[in-house]
């Protein structure tokens, strides 16, 4: 028989092993969700009456994930519209010492999406991918050192804080089943920004050792033009288009951040 000191000491030792692979959320984790539109939940259709123009669902992935996790605080500050300036002086508050898990989306708004997009629903193949072509100069050349300032700021608020960045999707499948609408070059232009801000927003998330998730795959075979849309075209209000709907969040972004979270 083992002596009861050995049986103690092999105790402890099993529950510090469980403890290091425990998820932050079981641990009860203090959550902050910081980003964009595709962090909000705008598209989804329904939102916080308190959330005003930035357009909170509970529909959206940080809502969702809290709902079914029951965290020991969430505070839910992601904006539709929000750019990184808007991260450092509007959101970045909310993180505190005590942070222990942070998401966040952001990089496309700087990058000038909501204009591509118009810039390719009005003009023609030529300007639309003359104005991608413009966005990803941007991202490439200006918008890593926007992520690393954020990301720095994330760091020194929450400095133990486990940080989930997340990408964006391509938004058409090309060629696909519309008929109507965009011309497949201008589907594969605004395709290919998509691919430009992955590449530059998995390097400045990796250079701070923060874990990273690239939703192109969660939404491939679910894009506008696929037979099955997690992703509004064109809608009413306009805001609303080119996001994730409710199918989008609930099963493309949520499972992506809850398998790291």
């Amino acid at each position: 028989m083992r002596p009861v000191k050995t049986l103690l000491s092999a105790a402890v030792a099993f529950a510090a092993s469980l403890a290091l692979v425990t998820p932050a959320h079981a641990a009860g984790a203090n959550y902050v969700a910081l980003g964009d539109s595709y962090s909000s939940g705008t598209g989804t259709g329904s939102y916080y009456s308190d959330s005003g123009s930035c357009k909170r669902s509970q529909y959206a992935y940080p809502a969702l994930w809290a709902a079914a996790n029951a965290p020991a605080s969430f505070t839910f500050v992601a904006c539709s519209g929000a750019r990184t300036g808007d991260v450092l002086n509007n959101q970045i508050s909310a993180l505190a010492s005590t942070t222990s898990l942070v998401s966040i989306s952001i990089g496309g708004n700087d990058a000038g999406f909501s204009d591509v997009i118009t810039s390719c629903t009005l003009g023609t193949d030529a300007s639309c991918t003359n104005r991608v072509n413009q966005a990803k100069a941007y991202a490439t050349g200006t918008l890593p050192g926007q992520l690393d300032n954020v990301y720095t700021q994330i760091r020194n608020r929450a400095p133990s804080a486990k940080v989930v960045v997340l990408g964006y999707p391509r938004l058409y499948k090309v060629p696909g089943t519309c008929s109507v609408g965009l011309s497949d070059t201008k589907r594969a232009a605004i395709n290919s920004a998509a691919d430009t801000l992955h590449q530059v927003i998995s390097a400045r998330a990796g250079a701070r050792s923060f874990t990273y998730r690239d939703l192109r795959g969660a939404f491939t075979g679910h894009e506008i033009c696929s037979s099955d849309w997690w992703l509004n075209s064109l809608s009413w209000p306009v805001d609303e288009s080119y996001h994730p709907n409710r199918n989008g969040q609930r099963l493309g972004y949520l499972p992506q951040f809850a398998a790291v979270a």
